[in-house]
């Protein structure tokens, strides 16, 4: 068996204020320029507030080309519809995990006109030999994420990927992606501490949503608040601690495709001829079919 190798904290970031859609408010954690850093991974925005104003717009009729999107919701009720007539109600602890793939004219709309809505989205590339396949869809109710109580009291849901929880491997609904995508949802207890294998082959990354955790890698230990961002560095596990009021984080890893990436908006490819394609498709109405 190899040693363990703790992987160090090399960025931090701090999510930023942005809108999208019909002026959804929401925390844009990373995305845009730089995206190679987070390979596979090319953005991951977190939505969430009690004012009705900031979230009822919604996400009306839009396109995507070349990527996979993974809405994750806590709390509220969203309705995603789409081209191929799929329909799906998001509720609180369900994702939706659709793949754009050639392409996909899809909504997500709230079901509610007052309230608390927060969640996440998370946008995974695909290699360049998977962007034109055809769209899919997966609705995952909360009932089918892999949940794992830790010795130290907390919880793990595992959404895509497996995952080595005190000698388990527990494997969440979504997986056989080449990306190897792994998405975790971690629900610490006050001062629990945990250290998890991860292969030594995935970029990985943490986001601490509620409460704050301390990062141990061989070298230093250091501290990640709520709305911070984490981008470890190589090693094949993780080390954490959650602080004195227990704490959330996501903990997020896939396999690096090291390839292009040129996003305009909504269609993410290879190269600028391949996006100017998916604008004259989208145009003339072949985007999707």
């Amino acid at each position: 068996m190899s040693a363990s190798i703790k992987r160090d904290l090399v960025e931090k970031l701090v999510g930023r204020a942005a809108s999208d859609g019909d002026g959804v408010k929401l925390k844009r954690v990373f995305g845009g320029t730089g995206a190679e850093r987070f390979d596979p991974f090319l953005m991951l925005d977190e939505f969430g507030s009690d004012e009705a104003a900031d979230y009822v717009g919604g996400f009306p009729s839009h396109p995507h080309r070349g990527f996979e999107t993974v809405t994750y919701m806590l709390e509220g009720r969203m309705l995603h519809e789409d081209h191929l007539g799929n329909r799906g109600l998001l509720e609180p602890g369900g994702v939706q995990w659709m793949t754009a793939g050639r392409g996909i004219i899809h909504s997500e709309m709230p079901q509610q006109a007052s309230g608390r809505m927060r969640g996440f989205q998370l946008w995974v590339n695909l290699p360049a030999a998977e962007k034109m396949q055809p769209a899919s869809y997966q609705d995952l109710p909360a009932c089918a994420i892999s949940e794992q109580h830790l010795e130290g009291g907390g919880l793990a849901r595992v959404i895509a990927g497996s995952l080595d929880i005190d000698g388990q491997t527990v494997t969440g609904p979504i997986s056989g992606k080449t990306t190897q995508a792994l998405y975790v949802d971690l629900h610490l207890a006050a001062d629990e501490a945990c250290e998890l294998p991860i292969a030594a082959n995935l970029n990985a990354l943490l986001y601490t949503y509620d409460g704050e955790i301390d990062v141990f890698g061989r070298e230093q230990g250091t501290t990640l608040p709520a709305g911070h961002l984490g981008r470890l560095g190589e090693g094949n596990s993780i080390s954490i601690q959650a602080g004195p009021a227990g704490a959330k984080v996501l903990l997020i890893g896939g396999k690096p495709l090291r390839e292009p990436i040129v996003q305009y908006g909504p269609f993410v490819m290879n190269s600028r001829e391949e996006i100017e394609q998916a604008m004259r498709d989208f145009r003339s109405g072949q985007l999707a079919s």
